[in-house]
């Protein structure tokens, strides 16, 4: 389970890019080939929290209609549910997972919500639908000093993903990355 502290870093790495925050209010949507990881490391806890626009994980965002998009979208959910063989930690921290949960959420389900709750019903028929995958990681290291890098074998997995912004914050400072198929390894040294 995720510990009080690390969902407040995680609340913090929200914080660290509030212009990000408000383009998204603004814009209402996701840039396609651009998604976000938050990385909270506290003790030998590590807890991650992965969003990305369907497109970039099986090539589409509406709703799986035929029974080829909903296998899609099956493998494309087991995949995510391995985040160790997507974000790849060096061995020597002894890392294990002890939670993931992975759905996909549509932009329309917040709305359709608070349509149910008052009683009103929406027609979105019309409109654009634009799933995202949303995936919440919890880790337990052995030897937590030894997370010193991240390699991203997500882009090996998932094609069409071109671009990560990587938010870390630990106990002791806070930092942002910006990773690429181009450039898939960040180090966390002095972090």
């Amino acid at each position: 389970m995720f510990k009080l502290n690390s969902v407040l870093m995680l609340g913090m790495l929200a914080a660290m890019n509030p212009v990000q925050a408000e383009e998204h209010r603004e814009l209402g949507a996701h840039e396609h080939g651009h998604g976000t990881l938050n990385i909270a490391i506290e003790g030998n806890a590590i807890n991650m929290e992965l969003d990305i626009p369907g497109a970039d994980i099986v090539g589409f965002e509406h709703d799986a209609e035929t029974a080829e998009q909903k296998a899609m979208l099956d493998r494309a959910k087991a995949a995510l549910a391995r985040p160790l063989e997507l974000f790849v930690l060096p061995t020597t921290a002894a890392c294990s997972v002890s939670e993931v949960k992975v759905d996909v959420r549509g932009e329309h389900d917040e709305h359709d919500a608070a349509a149910k709750q008052s009683g009103k019903t929406e027609n979105h028929a019309a409109e654009a639908h634009h799933n995202e995958f949303h995936a919440t990681y919890a880790l337990a290291c052995k030897a937590p000093a030894e997370v010193t890098s991240i390699g991203f074998d997500f882009f090996k997995q998932f094609k069409n993903a071109q671009e990560l912004d990587v938010n870390v914050v630990t106990g002791k400072a806070q930092s942002k990355f910006e990773v690429t198929r181009d450039k898939p390894v960040i180090s966390l040294k002095g972090l």
